[in-house]
């Protein structure tokens, strides 16, 4: 059948329903789970590492532009996810269940090539250790006798009741955190995304907490700047006309100073921000429970990460505010200066049109001495021609003739400029 013209992105934003997408698991499992920051250059030298396990394992390579990988490699499975701002590796492997608790249990990265693991590129943000229990053995005291500390346990039962999940938060000797599901029942695929979940978890809180370094730099960067903006403030009500460039200049360097502390930080805690919920949606996702006495991973979150969020948000409040005080400042210290500007051009238009008034005035007196030797020069002329005319009959002396000849010649002058300065106007 024929279609319309598809969108180019179309197929690329379909298929982001299902990426991702949970595998189906079954119990006992062991997970490592491994999330490593890395820039650009690293996300695609991990692929590159990827192949090369894969290769070694006479393995299909990876997809150019693929953002996950899931298979099985010898005698584990591997997850390779290419997010943002991390690539996460997650390592899992069937283990005999019995006697779990009792001993240092197995992890899924002991069945890892250790030298390739080592060589991962990127710097590890989080790890974790995951055991999957089939039921709800063996019971908590056993679990704090060998696996978790028991003076920061957590617990909560998961899936409506159908699970339990306990943690203690802690980093221990091997760099592991770990946490331990007992799955009551659960189907594969639900049991996947229950996985899922608790890994995305631990992965976006510490990813959220990347902006707490960024919102401690900020809250001194911004202190100081705070300082200087009301020590300029202060300056600004006290200054004279002289000092406002000086004023000013220092101004235009403080906002330059914020807008670009706000530039290298609005990232970071935009992308914070957007973690933080995506722990809350998770935390929604594994409906727990309380479990005994035990606090639930969702209470032990929001009291140890509210802190720190709201450090975060109130980084991002305070440079706003910082931000839009410069702005006014400097939008007052400029009118201030515009309309000092103006009295000054007032000023100086008063002084121009009494100098105008002034050039007016001097040359009307120069016009009329101009009239008077202009006369002097055309009578001294006619007086010459009187003389001359007299000794060829003309009945007249030559005085006689300039002393008359002088209003009349004085008044031709003077409308002769009049009528020179009408058609300068007029031009």
């Amino acid at each position: 059948m024929a279609q319309p013209s598809a969108h180019p992105q179309r197929v690329a934003l379909h298929n982001e329903i299902h990426a991702r997408p949970p595998e189906a698991m079954a119990a006992p499992l062991a997970l490592s789970h491994i999330v490593m920051v890395a820039d650009a250059a690293q996300r695609e030298a991990s692929r590159a590492h990827l192949a090369a396990l894969l290769r070694d394992h006479h393995l299909p390579q990876p997809d150019a532009h693929g953002t996950h990988v899931r298979l099985e490699v010898g005698g584990f499975r591997i997850r390779w996810e290419l997010h943002t701002e991390f690539v996460s590796w997650t390592f899992s492997r069937p283990f005999e269940a019995a006697g779990f608790g009792e001993q240092e249990p197995v992890t899924a990265v002991q069945a890892v090539p250790q030298d390739w693991l080592a060589a991962l590129p990127g710097q590890c943000l989080a790890a974790l250790h995951l055991w999957v229990l089939p039921t709800r053995e063996p019971a908590q005291s056993a679990l704090t006798r060998q696996l978790l500390r028991e003076d920061s346990l957590v617990g909560s039962t998961v899936a409506h009741g159908q699970g339990a999940v306990f943690t203690d938060f802690a980093i221990h000797a091997d760099g592991y955190s770990r946490m331990v599901l007992q799955a009551d029942g659960l189907q594969p695929r639900r049991l996947g995304r229950l996985v899922q979940r608790l890994l995305e978890i631990d992965t976006y809180r510490m990813a959220a907490l990347l902006g707490l370094p960024a919102a401690r730099e900020s809250s001194a960067l911004l202190g100081v700047a705070e300082i200087e903006l009301a020590s300029l403030a202060e300056s600004i009500r006290l200054a004279g006309r002289h000092e406002e460039p000086q004023l000013l200049d220092r101004l235009t360097r403080l906002a330059g100073q914020v807008e670009s502390h706000y530039a290298a930080t609005h990232a970071r805690f935009s992308a914070s921000a957007a973690y933080f919920e995506l722990v809350d949606g998770r935390l929604q996702d594994i409906a727990e429970a309380k479990l005994g006495g035990l606090q639930t991973l969702g209470e032990f979150i929001e009291r140890r990460l509210s802190p720190a969020r709201s450090t975060c948000a109130w980084a991002v409040r305070r440079q706003d505010a910082l931000s839009q005080r410069v702005s006014r400042i400097s939008n007052l210290l400029r009118t201030r200066v515009e309309i000092e500007q103006q009295q000054s051009s007032q000023a100086l238009l008063v002084t121009m049109n009494r100098r105008q008034d002034l050039q007016l005035k001097l040359q009307a007196t120069v016009e009329g001495l101009s009239v008077a030797a202009i006369t002097y020069y055309i009578v001294g002329l006619v007086s010459y021609l009187a003389k001359g005319a007299h000794a060829l009959g003309w009945p007249f002396s030559a005085e006689s003739t300039a002393a008359c000849a002088i209003p009349i010649v004085a008044l031709a002058v003077w409308l002769s400029l009049r009528r020179l300065h009408a058609r300068l106007r007029g031009g």
